[in-house]
Protein backbone atom coordinates (compact mmCIF):
# COMPACT_ATOMS: atom_id res chain seq x y z
CA UNK A 1 0.00 0.00 0.00
CA UNK A 2 1.68 3.19 -1.05
CA UNK A 3 1.55 5.99 -4.06
CA UNK A 4 3.48 6.84 -7.11
CA UNK A 5 4.49 10.06 -8.28
CA UNK A 6 4.01 10.24 -11.97
CA UNK A 7 6.50 11.71 -14.39
CA UNK A 8 4.62 14.98 -15.95
CA UNK A 9 3.34 13.89 -19.41
CA UNK A 10 0.63 16.42 -19.28
CA UNK A 11 -0.04 19.73 -16.54
CA UNK A 12 -2.66 17.33 -14.94
CA UNK A 13 0.14 14.83 -14.21
CA UNK A 14 2.44 16.89 -13.25
CA UNK A 15 1.77 17.14 -9.53
CA UNK A 16 -0.66 14.28 -9.33
CA UNK A 17 0.43 11.63 -6.74
CA UNK A 18 -1.63 8.23 -6.75
CA UNK A 19 -2.24 5.72 -4.69
CA UNK A 20 -0.28 2.59 -6.67
CA UNK A 21 -3.49 -0.23 -5.73
CA UNK A 22 -0.75 -3.00 -5.27
CA UNK A 23 -2.67 -4.31 -2.30
CA UNK A 24 -5.93 -4.76 -4.24
CA UNK A 25 -6.64 -8.64 -5.62
CA UNK A 26 -9.76 -8.26 -7.22
CA UNK A 27 -11.28 -5.61 -9.82
CA UNK A 28 -14.95 -6.38 -9.81
CA UNK A 29 -17.02 -6.17 -6.53
CA UNK A 30 -19.19 -9.54 -4.95
CA UNK A 31 -22.49 -8.70 -6.74
CA UNK A 32 -25.00 -9.77 -3.53
CA UNK A 33 -23.37 -7.33 -1.42
CA UNK A 34 -24.13 -4.29 -3.80
CA UNK A 35 -26.70 -1.48 -3.18
CA UNK A 36 -27.82 1.68 -5.54
CA UNK A 37 -26.61 5.11 -4.29
CA UNK A 38 -29.35 7.45 -5.94
CA UNK A 39 -27.22 10.43 -7.46
CA UNK A 40 -29.05 14.17 -5.50
CA UNK A 41 -26.88 16.68 -7.29
CA UNK A 42 -27.53 18.42 -3.96
CA UNK A 43 -31.27 18.81 -4.94
CA UNK A 44 -34.25 17.74 -2.39
CA UNK A 45 -37.58 15.81 -3.46
CA UNK A 46 -39.19 19.75 -4.65
CA UNK A 47 -35.85 19.79 -6.88
CA UNK A 48 -34.26 22.92 -4.76
CA UNK A 49 -30.81 23.24 -4.17
CA UNK A 50 -29.96 22.24 -0.33
CA UNK A 51 -26.50 21.50 -0.71
CA UNK A 52 -24.13 23.62 -2.97
CA UNK A 53 -20.98 22.53 -5.10
CA UNK A 54 -22.28 18.71 -5.22
CA UNK A 55 -23.02 17.56 -8.73
CA UNK A 56 -22.12 15.24 -11.30
CA UNK A 57 -19.24 12.41 -10.85
CA UNK A 58 -18.88 8.97 -11.95
CA UNK A 59 -21.43 6.41 -11.08
CA UNK A 60 -21.01 4.42 -7.73
CA UNK A 61 -22.71 1.13 -6.50
CA UNK A 62 -22.85 0.82 -2.33
CA UNK A 63 -20.58 -2.17 -0.92
CA UNK A 64 -23.09 -3.39 2.44
CA UNK A 65 -19.96 -3.20 5.22
CA UNK A 66 -20.02 -5.41 8.08
CA UNK A 67 -19.88 -3.05 10.71
CA UNK A 68 -21.54 -4.95 13.33
CA UNK A 69 -19.17 -8.50 13.29
CA UNK A 70 -21.90 -9.73 14.94
CA UNK A 71 -21.05 -13.92 13.32
CA UNK A 72 -19.44 -14.56 16.94
CA UNK A 73 -17.00 -18.33 17.03
CA UNK A 74 -17.53 -18.49 13.04
CA UNK A 75 -14.38 -18.12 11.42
CA UNK A 76 -14.10 -16.66 7.80
CA UNK A 77 -11.56 -16.66 5.28
CA UNK A 78 -10.08 -13.67 3.63
CA UNK A 79 -10.66 -13.81 -0.50
CA UNK A 80 -10.35 -10.67 -1.27
CA UNK A 81 -9.01 -7.30 -0.95
CA UNK A 82 -10.73 -4.48 -3.14
CA UNK A 83 -11.09 -0.57 -4.20
CA UNK A 84 -14.28 0.69 -2.31
CA UNK A 85 -14.95 4.21 -4.42
CA UNK A 86 -17.72 5.35 -1.55
CA UNK A 87 -14.63 5.08 1.34
CA UNK A 88 -10.77 6.03 1.72
CA UNK A 89 -9.92 2.30 3.45
CA UNK A 90 -9.65 -0.26 1.49
CA UNK A 91 -12.44 -3.28 2.20
CA UNK A 92 -12.29 -7.33 2.29
CA UNK A 93 -14.04 -9.58 1.20
CA UNK A 94 -15.11 -12.67 4.05
CA UNK A 95 -16.11 -15.88 3.08
CA UNK A 96 -17.50 -17.76 6.02
CA UNK A 97 -17.56 -21.04 7.38
CA UNK A 98 -21.32 -21.41 6.75
CA UNK A 99 -21.14 -19.91 3.27
CA UNK A 100 -22.00 -16.49 3.89
CA UNK A 101 -19.81 -13.68 2.63
CA UNK A 102 -19.55 -10.27 4.09
CA UNK A 103 -17.45 -7.06 3.44
CA UNK A 104 -15.25 -5.73 6.35
CA UNK A 105 -12.91 -2.58 6.03
CA UNK A 106 -9.71 -4.05 5.63
CA UNK A 107 -7.05 -3.60 8.62
CA UNK A 108 -3.37 -2.77 7.61
CA UNK A 109 -1.69 -6.10 6.95
CA UNK A 110 -4.79 -8.01 6.21
CA UNK A 111 -3.69 -11.14 3.43
CA UNK A 112 -5.65 -13.14 1.48
CA UNK A 113 -6.71 -16.90 2.39
CA UNK A 114 -6.28 -15.22 6.34
CA UNK A 115 -8.58 -16.34 8.77
CA UNK A 116 -10.34 -13.76 10.63
CA UNK A 117 -13.06 -14.53 13.53
CA UNK A 118 -14.97 -12.66 16.07
CA UNK A 119 -15.86 -13.24 19.62
CA UNK A 120 -14.91 -13.02 23.41
CA UNK A 121 -12.07 -15.73 23.60
CA UNK A 122 -10.48 -15.00 19.95
CA UNK A 123 -7.03 -14.17 20.46
CA UNK A 124 -6.49 -10.41 19.87
CA UNK A 125 -4.37 -10.74 15.96
CA UNK A 126 -5.04 -8.26 13.08
CA UNK A 127 -8.50 -8.60 11.66
CA UNK A 128 -10.43 -10.16 14.63
CA UNK A 129 -13.08 -8.42 16.54
CA UNK A 130 -13.35 -8.57 20.34
CA UNK A 131 -15.58 -6.71 23.06
CA UNK A 132 -12.85 -4.29 24.82
CA UNK A 133 -13.39 -6.15 28.27
CA UNK A 134 -11.16 -8.82 26.20
CA UNK A 135 -7.93 -6.90 24.34
CA UNK A 136 -4.93 -6.43 25.94
CA UNK A 137 -4.29 -2.96 27.30
CA UNK A 138 -1.79 -1.10 24.97
CA UNK A 139 -3.51 -2.72 22.01
CA UNK A 140 -4.14 -0.41 18.44
CA UNK A 141 -7.95 -0.64 17.36
CA UNK A 142 -10.45 0.43 14.66
CA UNK A 143 -14.07 0.20 14.02
CA UNK A 144 -14.83 1.01 17.25
CA UNK A 145 -18.18 0.67 18.82
CA UNK A 146 -20.21 3.51 20.81
CA UNK A 147 -22.69 1.51 21.79
CA UNK A 148 -22.52 -2.57 21.81
CA UNK A 149 -24.29 -3.87 19.25
CA UNK A 150 -25.29 -0.48 17.27
CA UNK A 151 -22.11 -1.26 14.72
CA UNK A 152 -18.91 0.68 14.46
CA UNK A 153 -18.08 4.55 14.64
CA UNK A 154 -14.92 5.51 15.89
CA UNK A 155 -12.06 5.10 13.54
CA UNK A 156 -13.15 4.01 10.37
CA UNK A 157 -11.35 6.03 7.83
CA UNK A 158 -7.65 5.05 5.64
CA UNK A 159 -4.72 4.77 8.35
CA UNK A 160 -6.74 5.96 11.78
CA UNK A 161 -6.30 4.40 14.81
CA UNK A 162 -7.25 4.08 18.75
CA UNK A 163 -5.76 3.24 21.53
CA UNK A 164 -6.78 0.96 24.45
CA UNK A 165 -5.04 2.69 27.26
CA UNK A 166 -7.16 1.70 30.53
CA UNK A 167 -10.08 -0.12 31.81
CA UNK A 168 -11.73 0.10 35.04
CA UNK A 169 -15.39 -0.87 36.03
CA UNK A 170 -17.60 -0.98 33.12
CA UNK A 171 -15.75 1.69 30.72
CA UNK A 172 -12.51 1.22 28.92
CA UNK A 173 -10.57 4.47 28.31
CA UNK A 174 -9.23 5.11 24.28
CA UNK A 175 -7.16 7.59 22.98
CA UNK A 176 -8.86 8.67 19.37
CA UNK A 177 -6.81 9.77 16.17
CA UNK A 178 -7.87 13.40 17.10
CA UNK A 179 -6.07 13.03 20.79
CA UNK A 180 -9.33 12.96 22.32
CA UNK A 181 -9.50 10.71 25.46
CA UNK A 182 -12.89 9.07 26.04
CA UNK A 183 -14.87 6.82 27.87
CA UNK A 184 -16.43 3.65 26.22
CA UNK A 185 -18.20 0.55 27.25
CA UNK A 186 -16.33 -2.28 27.84
CA UNK A 187 -19.07 -4.24 26.03
CA UNK A 188 -18.37 -2.63 23.15
CA UNK A 189 -16.86 -4.52 20.21
CA UNK A 190 -13.83 -2.99 18.25
CA UNK A 191 -11.90 -4.76 15.88
CA UNK A 192 -7.45 -5.38 16.02
CA UNK A 193 -5.07 -3.35 14.06
CA UNK A 194 -4.80 -0.24 11.77
CA UNK A 195 -7.43 0.89 8.98
CA UNK A 196 -5.81 -0.12 6.14
CA UNK A 197 -4.52 2.33 3.03
CA UNK A 198 -2.28 4.96 5.77
CA UNK A 199 -0.38 6.61 2.64
CA UNK A 200 -4.33 8.19 1.45
CA UNK A 201 -3.03 11.32 3.11
CA UNK A 202 -0.68 11.91 0.83
CA UNK A 203 -2.47 11.48 -2.23
CA UNK A 204 -2.56 14.81 -4.37
CA UNK A 205 -5.53 14.69 -7.40
CA UNK A 206 -3.65 16.84 -9.62
CA UNK A 207 -6.05 18.38 -11.16
CA UNK A 208 -9.69 19.91 -11.10
CA UNK A 209 -11.23 17.51 -13.53
CA UNK A 210 -10.41 14.86 -11.02
CA UNK A 211 -12.46 16.15 -8.57
CA UNK A 212 -15.23 16.44 -10.70
CA UNK A 213 -15.47 12.78 -11.39
CA UNK A 214 -16.28 12.34 -7.82
CA UNK A 215 -18.96 14.13 -7.96
CA UNK A 216 -17.14 17.91 -6.30
CA UNK A 217 -18.07 20.89 -8.25
CA UNK A 218 -16.06 24.02 -8.17
CA UNK A 219 -16.08 25.75 -4.23
CA UNK A 220 -16.76 29.96 -4.41
CA UNK A 221 -15.26 31.99 -1.71
CA UNK A 222 -17.35 33.89 0.69
CA UNK A 223 -15.34 36.97 0.08
CA UNK A 224 -15.35 36.27 -3.70
CA UNK A 225 -19.31 37.03 -3.07
CA UNK A 226 -21.66 39.49 -2.69
CA UNK A 227 -22.48 41.05 0.70
CA UNK A 228 -26.35 39.67 0.15
CA UNK A 229 -25.02 36.26 -0.47
CA UNK A 230 -22.46 35.75 2.34
CA UNK A 231 -21.27 37.89 6.01
CA UNK A 232 -17.40 37.86 3.91
CA UNK A 233 -19.07 39.41 0.80
CA UNK A 234 -18.52 43.17 -0.91
CA UNK A 235 -16.08 45.76 -0.26
CA UNK A 236 -14.10 47.90 -2.38
CA UNK A 237 -11.37 45.67 -3.95
CA UNK A 238 -9.83 42.94 -2.32
CA UNK A 239 -11.38 42.94 0.90
CA UNK A 240 -10.37 40.44 3.46
CA UNK A 241 -13.95 40.17 5.02
CA UNK A 242 -13.40 40.35 8.54
CA UNK A 243 -13.35 37.67 11.07
CA UNK A 244 -14.26 34.52 9.15
CA UNK A 245 -17.61 33.03 9.42
CA UNK A 246 -19.98 30.41 7.42
CA UNK A 247 -23.17 31.54 5.46
CA UNK A 248 -25.18 31.56 7.93
CA UNK A 249 -22.94 33.40 10.03
CA UNK A 250 -21.19 30.97 12.32
CA UNK A 251 -17.86 31.71 13.21
CA UNK A 252 -15.02 29.39 12.09
CA UNK A 253 -11.85 30.13 13.78
CA UNK A 254 -12.07 28.83 17.52
CA UNK A 255 -15.89 28.92 18.03
CA UNK A 256 -16.81 26.12 20.12
CA UNK A 257 -19.92 24.81 18.45
CA UNK A 258 -20.32 21.13 20.75
CA UNK A 259 -24.13 21.09 22.98
CA UNK A 260 -22.88 21.70 26.50
CA UNK A 261 -25.91 19.61 27.49
CA UNK A 262 -24.69 16.48 25.33
CA UNK A 263 -25.55 13.97 26.91
CA UNK A 264 -21.43 12.02 25.90
CA UNK A 265 -19.83 14.99 27.17
CA UNK A 266 -19.40 13.12 30.65
CA UNK A 267 -17.56 10.24 28.73
CA UNK A 268 -15.00 12.52 27.50
CA UNK A 269 -11.68 12.90 29.40
CA UNK A 270 -10.57 15.08 27.27
CA UNK A 271 -10.88 16.92 24.23
CA UNK A 272 -8.54 16.70 21.39
CA UNK A 273 -5.39 18.69 20.86
CA UNK A 274 -6.21 21.95 19.01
Amino acid sequence: MGVKKLKPTTPGQRHRIAPDFSEITASKPEKSLLAKISSTGGRNYDGKMTMRYIGGGHKRQYRLIDFKRDKHEISATVKTIEYDPNRSARIALLFYSDGEKRYIIAPEGLKVEQKVVSGEKVAPEVGNALPLSAIPLGTIVHNIELQPGKGASLARSAGTYAQLLAREGKYATLKLPSGEMRLVLITCYATVGTVSNSEHANVTLGKAGRHRWMGRRPRTRGVAMNPVDHPMGGGEGRASGGQPRSRKGLFSKGKKTRNPKNQSNKLIISRRSK
